[in-house]
């Protein structure tokens, strides 16, 4: 993630952060409105920030590994316009993911819900004020123009997280651990358990892309590139087109997978009209029944089986 102008930019591409794996923090813990503009944010707390984004643009920066968080002296000073949530990137697995952080510090925001990217490094002064300020136009844009109270002598409160069923929370320890073939059978058996338990279907559909990113990734020398130009070479080779519809994916352009997958399904044989529509619907669980873009692919797909 590098600089990146806001000026343009607009927050139709994004994907909803919502369904992250692990569940939020039950209501009786800290509440958005507590944690004031500086707050600290896992992955269990940070439907709180999403919740927070409606009222103001709140950044997210990702420290550890010997880099603390640098940003709260500056933030205080917009006086409530812009919130700053801080992130341990070595205790919080989907949130480095789902920002797609490759290095500390990375700060990224929020805005009504919907990740933005902004840098990686360190800023200089001048620069995060214009970036800053880059920020508070495009909320402005999308209709978050509200303020919270400032007080820069609370302590941002410890998250209190309700325990995670135990099929999910050894899931959840094994995505931590990179152990995604661990974490696919604890949600396959939370599933068997229950049919219903919708975080489990969510989570294995989330964890089985992790899984496929890390396979395609390595075959390509890590370089998504590869993986890209292999499936432009073969628009006919299935697994190619389904590798590049999971960058897409993980990199918040539905809308692309969506269509790559759609086009390619009539031609398809049984076989591979079942696998393709098998992997819309996981992507379907990643991105929410909700998203209208899901809405509109759901539908297409619809129209294609029938």
């Amino acid at each position: 993630m590098t600089n990146a102008p806001l000026g343009g930019a607009n927050l139709r591409g994004a994907v909803d952060l919502s369904s992250l794996v692990r569940p939020p923090a039950p209501a009786g813990g800290p509440s958005a409105a507590a944690g004031g503009v500086v707050r600290r944010a896992t992955d269990a707390t940070f439907t709180e920030v999403l919740d927070l984004s409606a009222t103001v643009p709140v950044v997210v920066e990702f420290s550890g590994q010997g880099i603390e968080p640098s940003l709260e002296p500056l933030i205080l000073q917009y006086g409530g316009r812009i919130a700053l949530a801080t992130v341990d990137a070595t205790t919080n697995p989907q949130l480095v993911q789902a920002f797609q952080v490759q290095q500390v510090p990375t700060v990224a925001a929020v805005i009504g819900g919907r990740p933005i990217q902004l840098f990686s490094g360190m800023l200089a002064e001048a620069e995060l004020r214009d970036v800053f300020d880059q920020l508070l136009q495009l909320a402005a844009q999308n209709g978050v123009n509200g303020s919270i109270a400032v007080d820069a002598a609370a302590e941002p409160a410890e998250p209190v997280e309700e325990p995670l069923p135990p099929h999910h929370q050894e899931a959840y320890d094994a995505i931590a651990a990179g152990d995604y073939t661990t974490a696919i059978k604890e949600y396959e058996t939370a599933i068997a358990q229950n049919p219903r338990d919708l975080l489990a279907v969510a989570g294995l559909a989330q964890v089985s892309l992790l899984a496929r990113l890390d396979a395609s990734r390595a075959s390509a020398q890590g370089a998504d590139a590869a993986v890209r130009e292999k499936a432009a070479q073969n628009p006919a080779d299935l697994d190619s087109q389904l590798a590049v519809a999971d960058l897409d994916v993980s990199g918040g352009h539905l809308d692309d997978a969506f269509d790559r997958l759609l086009e390619l399904f009539p031609t398809l044989d049984a076989a591979g009209k079942n696998l393709v529509r098998t992997r819309l619907l996981e992507y379907f669980e990643i991105a929410g029944a909700e998203d209208p873009r899901v809405v509109a692919a759901r539908r297409r797909l619809t129209g294609l089986l029938y």
